[in-house]
């Protein structure tokens, strides 16, 4: 337990809310989210940023926040994965890790659908060998990998479909 007089003011965004809360000086964002903030979807898998179960996204940037000084945040935007739906409306990639068997046992899972936003918010059409290249960061030990993957390329599938069809409905 840290003295509490050691602790540090931190505010920063988390899923569109701005939070406060005090920390350890050395505490880690994954901590911070998961023990002071009760956002537990980022996972403690590695501790040293090699398998992506903690990945969140910091200010448009998808980070593993077993590596993040806590008050490195200070200021910033972090998405979790608990601010990836919008209500009860899923994520086009949460929708079809669902469906096409993307999702096993749910360690890798949340950081596979940040690292899969981060991508298709920055590239709408990837190809699969940039949605390989984009996952690369995250270790599934459940998968060959296969399923991930086309569950992204079918989440993009679904986007390009819906925008098509608001298009033609203009």
């Amino acid at each position: 337990m840290v003295d509490a007089s050691l602790k540090r003011p931190l505010s920063f965004d988390v899923n569109g809310k701005t939070v406060n809360v005090d920390v350890a000086p050395m505490a880690r964002l994954l901590d911070v989210l998961r023990e002071d903030l009760h956002l537990t979807g980022a996972k403690e898998g590695c501790g040293e940023g090699e398998c992506g179960a903690c990945a969140v996204i910091v200010d448009d940037k998808l980070v593993n926040s077993c590596l993040i000084p806590a008050l490195q945040a200070r200021g910033a935007s972090v998405r979790t994965i608990e601010g990836v739906a919008k209500g009860d409306v899923l994520h086009d990639v949460q929708k079809a890790f669902l469906t096409w068997g993307g999702a096993q046992c749910g360690i890798c899972t949340p950081g596979m659908v940040l690292a899969a936003v981060s991508l298709l918010e920055k590239n709408p059409k990837p190809t699969e060998q940039d949605v390989r290249v984009a996952l690369a960061g995250n270790l599934c030990r459940c998968t060959g990998y296969m399923k991930i993957f086309e569950s992204v390329l079918k989440a993009c599938e679904t986007a390009m479909a819906r925008e098509s069809a608001s298009e033609a409905a203009r």
